[in-house]
């Protein structure tokens, strides 16, 4: 009778033990996804942002005809990557606009009337919140899929990944963020 119940009590705990494992390690690709999407939503609104700020820069400079088609074919670029399942090409794309982005202010300097206009300075600064919230995001991405790196080797973890390889064997893609990017970033001002 003794031996019955501990061996009904370790089956209860060992499933209770499964089943929690599993659920956590559910929890954490979700999270991933999520940020994953984040990114997506930020990336629209980046390339929003810059089809309305070309619109507004065409009465000023030729500048912007290069930028749209480096832009268009740049989110193209990722489009397609994104669509075949090449994170690392998107995310080569997706680096290039926000490079792009960066050179838009000195750009901005050459041109008296644009930066006075307060649409143009409006949408300048709308990019740089916009890449602001994209660094985060990239961020906050990077951190879910150390995490779930980190746990999906643990010791028991690793078993239930094991166990399940179509489900929990992932190999996410890091969006890099450099420190010379994230300085720029933090410390950019609009100039007036």
């Amino acid at each position: 009778m003794g031996m019955l119940f501990f061996f009904i009590v370790a089956v209860v705990l060992a499933v209770v033990w499964f089943v929690s494992i599993y659920n956590k390690l559910i929890k954490m690709v979700e999270v991933v996804n999520n940020n994953k999407n984040q990114i997506d939503v930020q990336l629209d609104r980046r390339y929003k942002v810059y089809e309305s700020l070309i619109e507004v820069v065409k009465k000023y400079m030729d500048y912007e005809k290069t930028t749209l088609k480096e832009v268009v074919a740049l989110r193209s670029q990722a489009q397609t990557a994104h669509a075949s399942g090449d994170e690392g090409a998107r995310v080569k794309a997706e680096d290039a606009i926000s490079k792009i982005g960066a050179g838009i202010s000195v750009v901005f300097e050459q041109y008296p009337d644009l930066k006075a206009d307060k649409n143009a300075l409006q949408l300048q600064e709308e990019i740089v919140n916009t890449e602001n919230k994209l660094t985060f995001s990239k961020q906050s991405y990077n951190d879910s899929v150390e995490q779930y790196a980190a746990t999906s080797k643990s010791l028991l973890e690793s078993f239930i990944v094991g166990m399940f390889p179509a489900k929990f064997l992932k190999n996410f893609t890091y969006w890099g963020i450099s420190d010379t990017e994230r300085t720029k970033q933090e410390e950019y001002k609009v100039k007036m």
